[in-house]
């Protein structure tokens, strides 16, 4: 049925319930500022997301026993209420969240999604981000959608058609925007040293940011690379343009690049805009090892915030402060250990807070997230160089790891090996 405006859809909503929000860029921030004012006339609700952009009317203290935010991904607006303890952080791996949804363990009353304008079949799309979306609109009780204009028209596990909708507000706003970040001469180092790794034919995995975008940047030579990742930014529109990206040796989706979301500026939503080479699949079958193992030379590159000289890799906190997420890193570093011939990397600058802190470290910080464990880390990657981690004791992975951390902290780390685990290196 459609409605007025948003908060006449959101009404339907009634106190005690579960709440699912379409999350990344497809984010109905316009649904959820309208919900942080109808949540005031309603009690105990629970709102679900992951990484959520524009959403900080929900963080206000003022929704206390109206709504709660409970986040499997925390991002700029929702970090501050974490780590206050005004909004919760669930660690769970992304591939994993849409069976919560379907074994009913975590229940779904409600979703709230944005998506484009239907099709002559009544068919709209959930655009640039399927993620968990799909399984929560499966099983909740009712989706209200936000049919914006702007949402481009997306491949493969996006469609709902209107009739499936509670409620549906017609309302235009801008996709948020994820401008290519600035590069340095840190991030291009080591965005060459990732690059180093790539090989003919290798099917790729990468988030987003400078790091990425400088390895993507790197690999105009390469020939025949695929990509089945979680998501992907701008930093592929040159090599799909070059050919360099044809996905043609993918056992998986040959010919398709695969992802379960997008991010990046206005060029990339009208690159996937009705675009049949680009399939954004449910999250649970893009990260699950399972499919991600069939193709060959899966090479994964993610980030981390901190690793320790056993190889163990902080990716979703600073300490006890939770900074991100579980996310899919270890789908994809499972999953490209394996692939026949894939390689996992975890680049990262070697030092933070203007180089006075080691981003390679004796011990991780107390209360560190180990995301990607000891047993799982295979490639570490600093502007310093590549330590190969796998098959390797911990006095050569100590070793390794202190030849790739800023010169500054060399001779420290040393010192702290020996110290904290008696090695000799």
């Amino acid at each position: 049925m459609k409605h007025p405006n948003a908060a006449s859809a959101l009404n339907l909503i009634g106190n005690n319930e579960f709440i699912w929000s379409h999350s990344m860029a497809a984010t109905p921030y316009s649904m959820l500022d309208a919900l942080a004012q109808v949540a005031r006339d309603k009690q105990n609700l629970t709102l679900l997301s992951l990484h959520t952009e524009k959403s900080g009317a929900l963080c206000a203290p003022e929704l206390a026993g109206h709504l709660r935010q409970r986040v499997f991904f925390v991002g700029g607006p929702t970090r501050p209420a974490v780590n206050c303890g005004l909004a919760d952080y669930v660690p769970c791996f992304l591939s994993e969240i849409p069976k919560l949804f379907r074994s009913k363990e975590q229940r779904v009353d409600t979703a709230i999604v944005q998506v484009s304008p239907p099709d002559k079949h009544g068919l709209c799309s959930l655009g640039v981000s399927v993620e968990a979306t799909r399984a929560a609109m499966q099983n909740a009780r009712r989706v209200i959608a936000q049919i914006n204009p702007r949402m481009p028209r997306t491949h493969g596990d996006s469609f709902v058609h209107l009739q499936d909708f509670a409620a549906y507000v017609e309302l235009e706003s801008q996709i948020p925007l994820h401008l290519p970040a600035e590069q340095d001469p840190v991030t291009q180092q080591i965005g060459a040293n990732v690059a180093s790794l790539i090989r003919d034919g290798d099917c790729l995995q990468m988030g987003i940011g400078a790091i990425p975008d400088a390895a993507l940047a790197c690999l105009g030579d390469r020939q025949n690379l695929g990509v089945h990742t979680e998501m992907f930014s701008d930093g592929v529109l040159p090599l799909l343009a070059k050919g360099v990206i044809n996905n043609r040796n993918k056992k998986k989706h040959p010919g398709k690049v695969v992802t379960t979301f997008a991010m990046g500026s206005q060029a990339l939503y009208d690159f996937v805009d009705d675009n049949p080479e680009v399939v954004f699949l449910d999250v649970a079958y893009t990260n699950d090892t399972a499919v991600i193992r069939q193709n060959p030379q899966v090479v994964s590159i993610n980030s981390a915030l901190q690793v320790d000289l056993s190889g163990q890799i902080c990716a979703d906190s600073l300490g006890t402060k939770i900074y991100s997420g579980v996310g899919g890193q270890m789908d994809f570093v499972r999953g490209a250990g394996l692939s026949e011939g894939g390689r996992a990397i975890i680049a990262l600058p070697s030092t933070a807070a203007g180089g006075t802190v080691s981003r390679i470290s004796s011990l991780l910080s107390p209360g560190a997230g180990v995301v990607t464990t000891r047993a799982h880390a295979h490639y570490i990657v600093t502007e310093y160089g590549v330590a190969n981690l796998r098959a390797r004791s911990l006095t050569e992975r100590a070793k390794a790891l202190i030849d790739i951390a800023a010169p500054q902290f060399r001779e420290q780390l040393a010192r702290q090996a020996f110290e904290d685990w008696g090695l000799r290196v």
